[in-house]
């Protein structure tokens, strides 16, 4: 699964990051500022076979970096698993899950997706997020997918996601 991601990344980021300079929007370019991992400052002698092995990933980056690039990373993967659609067999599924994108007692200290992340609700249990629609053929194949925020209703997106599918779908 790597190699088709690093296909579509190659040639998504150039175009996206000349779209953004267009539009006049600005965007950091952290692949210029993500730190490099020393393995000779880590590597102790017992844990030798470990550091060899991460020693092989050369931008390792801290938790709290990793947690401010995640709401840049919705777009790209959207934009992926759009690129990666099949096509109407006459028979599909269609269901929504929820995205959480932290727990409940931590909504009002939550600041990654501030704006953007909702607080819905389940079958199960209230969350704070997004839900995640999609519609699949009977080969498992992606025929459509929306994002919404958590407190959308599920059926909302059904509409816009059938528009241009023949056949019938199964709604769980």
């Amino acid at each position: 699964m790597f190699s088709p991601i690093d296909d579509f990344c190659l040639k998504f980021e150039p175009a996206w990051r000349n779209q953004l300079l267009a539009s006049g929007q600005r965007r950091r370019d952290y692949a210029a500022r993500t730190p490099k991992a020393s393995p000779e400052k880590t590597q102790p002698e017992r844990n030798h076979d470990y550091n060899s092995s991460i020693s092989s990933f050369s931008c390792l980056v801290s938790y709290h970096r990793f947690i401010e690039w995640l709401p840049s990373t919705v777009i790209p993967l959207m934009t992926y698993l759009r690129s990666q659609l099949g096509t109407s067999t006459g028979i599909g599924f269609i269901d929504s899950t929820s995205l959480k994108v932290c727990h409940n007692r931590r909504i009002f200290c939550h600041r990654v997706f501030n704006g953007i992340a909702q607080r819905g609700k389940t079958s199960v249990d209230w969350f704070y997020g997004f839900k995640f629609h999609l519609a699949i053929n009977d080969r498992g194949e992606l025929l459509n997918i929306v994002l919404t925020a958590g407190n959308t209703d599920a059926r909302k997106p059904v509409r816009q996601m059938l528009q241009g599918q023949l056949g019938k779908f199964i709604w769980r």
